[in-house]
C-alpha cells in the first residue's frame, strides 16, 4: 500500500489505521465490507464528523468496481485499502480488475436528460463528498481523500 500513498497528497508518516480488504465482485459483498470498514474508521476516530460522506463515497466506489469494473463476476476480486493518519485524514483506494474507463467521458448527472436517469451518479457523488479524487491505471483504481 505504500506506493498508493505516494500518488496523492496524503502523508503516510504517522498512520493510526491501515487496512486492506478484498471482496468478491458480488453486489451482496459491498454492504458488509462498507459496514466493517466504517466500524474501524469510527473506532479509530478517523475523519471524525465526516463519516457519512466517507461511507457514501466508499459504497459508490465499491459498487462501481463490482458492477462496472468486474462486471459483477463473483470469481473476480475487488481490492480496497484504507489508511488514516493522526491528523484524521483518510485515504481510500479501490481497485478493480476491469479494462478501465476515462472519467472525463462520464456525462454529468445534473445536466440535461441525465437528471432523469436512474443511474450514473456514483462518480459525481464521490467527487462532491471527498476532498481529493484521482483515477489511476486507466480508471481501474480510484484514490479518495477526506481531510
Amino acid at each position: 500500500m505504500s506506493s498508493d500513498l505516494t500518488t496523492c497528497n496524503f502523508d503516510a508518516g504517522k498512520l493510526i489505521l491501515k487496512l486492506r480488504v478484498t471482496l468478491s465482485a458480488d453486489k451482496n459483498a459491498i454492504d458488509p465490507v462498507v459496514r466493517g470498514v466504517m466500524d474501524l474508521v469510527r473506532q479509530n476516530h478517523c475523519a471524525t464528523g465526516k463519516e457519512d460522506a466517507i461511507e457514501v463515497a466508499l459504497t459508490e466506489a465499491l459498487a462501481n468496481a463490482v458492477v462496472h469494473g468486474a462486471q459483477a463476476d463473483a470469481t473476480k476480486i475487488v481490492e480496497c485499502d484504507v489508511a488514516c493518519d493522526e491528523k484524521q485524514q483518510i485515504l481510500i483506494v479501490v481497485r478493480d480488475p476491469g479494462k478501465g474507463f476515462d472519467p472525463a467521458t462520464i456525462a454529468s448527472p445534473v445536466q440535461g436528460q441525465n437528471i432523469y436517469s436512474d443511474h450514473g451518479r456514483g462518480i459525481y457523488l464521490i467527487n462532491q463528498l471527498m476532498d481529493e479524487v484521482k483515477f489511476l491505471k486507466n480508471g481501474t483504481e480510484i484514490h479518495m481523500i477526506k481531510r
